[in-house]
């Protein structure tokens, strides 16, 4: 269906001529804008580690407040946008992203359901920027608005977003973290459902909730940071957190510690202690890292808890390697990879358990298991084969065996509204060329549409397809990549390519649908997404080959797969572009700085690039399990050799580079982009633009408002299609 004409045919061409000529003026002019923007001053400040002396020649750039960088800043971010805005092509992208996003009525995502019978989830509708808190009676029951962030925006300014919320068993209450401006720095606020009432005050330094309701609803446990009080440094934000208990009313001093990290237990100061209530009234105490996927748990009883005396008793070390519990009655299931890469299932007594005795219930095999609910009817496991999500049913009994349980869709999906206290489970699942639907597994029944989730007329396109490749890397390692791309699509070297990556943290990038996707390859566009190591697309032994002192595998692999797509004649160098966000900007960033002569463009968005400094912000210390310390000489040299920032060099041809940041990012700072891009602004002899896109009401991207999406992909798809040379996104000449 073509979105209605607005004007004739020979107005719109006389229109298109005439910006045209604008943005031809604008963009010829862009190499003298760039030349006649501030040059960042070299500073440098070398650091000697191990014998080996790094240089720094912009650390100053790291005092974002300082007038100078300041100035610099926001220069080079009203070039980016005023060079991006006047790309040809790039609103009318914009517009088609919008209108194809529209053409479904809403999204609804994080449905959680109570044992009342209440159904909640957020909602963002056509035409709204954020979303939304809803609550219905079941599946069906009438929709009720609970809470618009909205309202806080139109208060303050700025815009607010809901990061998570926990209702309480019996319907009554509702906790929720909110927070502003992209910085996920969330207060957290209860709410009583019948009314909408906020019941209390805000409660500071409740970033990351893990909220978990007593059965009887009188009070909830949730984990909170220190408070940093002056003078105490930046990478101590993240340690000696606790968990902490309230009940709906509290004042902020009623809230009462349970355990801080550091304090107890043996659990280091950098680690977060969560605890997690059942409905039995056994209580969990959840140890982890905050970036590996395994954990220590203890348990112990919620009325020990509530007398102050738990008897915490150890259930799994962290060299058991569980990253998922399940338990009913006095037994518990735990889903583990010691000894089991693709992962395994094992069962024993919840008393004095141990991973050795315990009984093997779903053994290791090419499959790799994701995911383990309990529910009240039986154990639900995820897998993944191939590139396929795979749902498999075990009932509570001795012996029995994993039973699948068939879906609609050959794809992704995620659980929800999972408990031990009710049956069956939720899915949210989709597929490259399928869009999203929210369905419910009932116990012992097929799976049903929940009706959740309205469908739209762009969801399952069928001229798209997804062809699923394995790329021989440099040291033979077969890498996973999947091309989206549209039927009958020639294999002569000029479709432009955008080949996209994450490979850290064991996180794997399975199917899923975008809206924005079409309008690419609307545009003519193939989309690829590669699975290097770093990712665990192939089980725990994928991820350790790409961490720490192997994570060269990571960028070496991204590069196989970009030569693959060359020689089997998908693109070219000058059709191909590369995006990654976050720890993706390692993947990115240093496969540009190894293959510069591979890429026309490069997009790091909210990118790790200085690596080497990383450990000095706050949330650099959390990290370490992942990337390495520079504390110690391989960990220097790990660090190192990831950091982008660290490995351009002069005089080289570096393809066109957009960095994308929001500048109240709280995970990855702000100035790994602006030293990265002073850098490439100084090195480069291709005369490709550098451009520095900054949003100053915004972070990590969590949060960010619909429009704000919207904006950012239509820049980074239009830049990538303006360097490639597709035509309608190139200045007249």
């Amino acid at each position: 269906m073509n979105p209605t004409p607005l004007f004739s045919i020979r107005s719109a061409a006389r229109a298109l001529r005439g910006l045209a000529g604008l943005a031809a003026a604008l963009l010829a002019g862009a190499a003298l804008a760039q030349s006649a923007l501030p040059v960042a001053s070299v500073k440098n400040v070398p650091e000697t580690f191990f014998g080996t002396t790094v240089d720094d020649p912009y650390r100053y750039f790291e005092d974002v407040k300082n007038p100078e960088v300041a100035a610099w800043m926001k220069a080079h971010s009203e070039h980016a946008f005023a060079t991006l805005k006047a790309i040809p092509g790039r609103d009318r992208l914009r517009q088609r992203i919008e209108q194809l996003d529209a053409s479904a009525p809403a999204r609804v995502v994080g449905v959680q359901r109570t044992p009342a019978g209440a159904w909640f989830y957020e909602k963002r509708g056509v035409g709204e920027d954020q979303f939304k808190l809803y609550v219905r009676q079941g599946a069906g029951g009438a929709e009720r608005l609970l809470f618009d962030p909205e309202t806080l925006k139109a208060a303050t300014g700025q815009p607010h977003a809901i990061n998570y919320y926990a209702p309480s068993p019996d319907g009554r209450y509702v906790a929720l973290g909110v927070s502003a401006a992209g910085s996920e720095d969330a207060s957290l606020r209860v709410l009583e459902v019948a009314s909408g009432r906020q019941v209390g005050p805000e409660i500071p330094r409740a970033q990351f909730g893990a909220v978990s309701w007593t059965p009887d609803s009188r009070e909830f446990y949730f984990h909170r940071m220190q408070k940093l009080e002056p003078g105490m440094p930046p990478t101590d934000k993240y340690q000696r957190s606790s968990a902490v208990v309230m009940r709906p009313g509290d004042a902020e001093a009623d809230v009462r510690t349970v355990l801080t990290a550091g304090s107890a237990l043996g659990i280091p100061a950098t680690e977060f202690a969560i605890v997690d209530i059942q409905p039995d009234g056994r209580a969990l105490l959840i140890v982890l890292d905050g970036v590996s996927p395994d954990f220590a748990a203890w348990h112990s009883t919620l009325a020990a808890l509530r007398a102050g005396k738990p008897d915490w008793q150890p259930l799994v070390k962290r060299a058991d390697r569980v990253t998922g519990l399940a338990l009913r009655g006095d037994r518990v299931w735990a889903l583990t990879f010691n000894g089991a890469s693709r992962y395994r299932v094992v069962s024993g007594p919840v008393a004095g358990f141990s991973l050795a005795q315990a009984q093997v219930v779903v053994p290791e095999s090419q499959r790799v298991l994701t995911g383990l609910d309990g529910a009240q009817d039986a154990l639900y496991l995820s897998a993944r084969d191939g590139n396929v999500k795979r749902l498999y049913r075990i009932a509570y009994r001795d012996g029995a065996q994993p039973v699948e349980v068939p879906l609609p869709v050959a794809g992704n999906f995620s659980t929800s509204g999972v408990r031990a206290d009710l049956p069956g489970v939720l899915l949210d699942l989709q597929g490259w060329t399928r869009a999203r639907q929210l369905y419910e597994v009932p116990a012992g029944g097929a799976v049903r549409n929940t009706g959740l989730q309205p469908a739209g007329p762009f969801d399952a396109p069928t001229d798209i397809v997804a062809t699923e490749v394995l790329v021989k890397s440099h040291d033979g390692a077969m890498v996973p990549m999947s091309i989206i791309h549209k039927q009958g699509t020639q294999l002569d070297g000029s479709n432009p390519v955008l080949l996209y990556g994450y490979a850290s943290y064991g996180i794997t990038e399975e199917p899923w649908f975008s809206y924005s996707r079409l309008a690419w390859m609307e545009a003519g566009g193939v989309f690829a997404v590669a699975n290097p190591r770093g990712s665990s697309v192939f089980g725990r032994d994928w991820h350790e080959a790409g961490k720490q002192t192997t994570k060269p595998n990571t960028w070496k692999d991204f590069i196989a797969c970009a030569e693959w797509l060359i020689t089997q004649k998908w693109t070219q160098p000058a059709k191909l572009t590369i995006w990654g966000g976050s720890a993706g900007g390692i993947l990115v960033g240093r496969a540009m700085t190894e293959r510069p002569d591979l890429f026309a463009a490069v997009v790091p968005s909210v990118g790790s690039l200085d690596m080497v400094r990383a450990e000095t912000t706050s949330n650099g210390v959390p990290n370490i399990p992942e990337f390495g310390t520079r504390a110690n000489e391989a960990g220097f040299r790990a660090l190192l050799e990831m950091s982008t920032y660290h490995q351009i060099r002069d005089g080289v041809n570096y393809p066109a580079v957009l960095l994308t940041h929001g500048v109240n990012d709280p995970r990855v700072e702000v100035w790994t982009s602006t030293k990265t891009g002073a850098r490439l602004l100084a090195a480069s002899r291709s005369g490709r633009p550098v451009l520095l896109r900054l949003q100053y009401d915004s972070g990590h991207g969590i949060g960010n408002t619909k429009s704000q999406v919207f904006d950012e992909v239509a820049d980074v798809y239009a830049f990538a299609l303006w360097q490639m040379g597709v035509p309608g996104f190139q200045p007249a000449r």
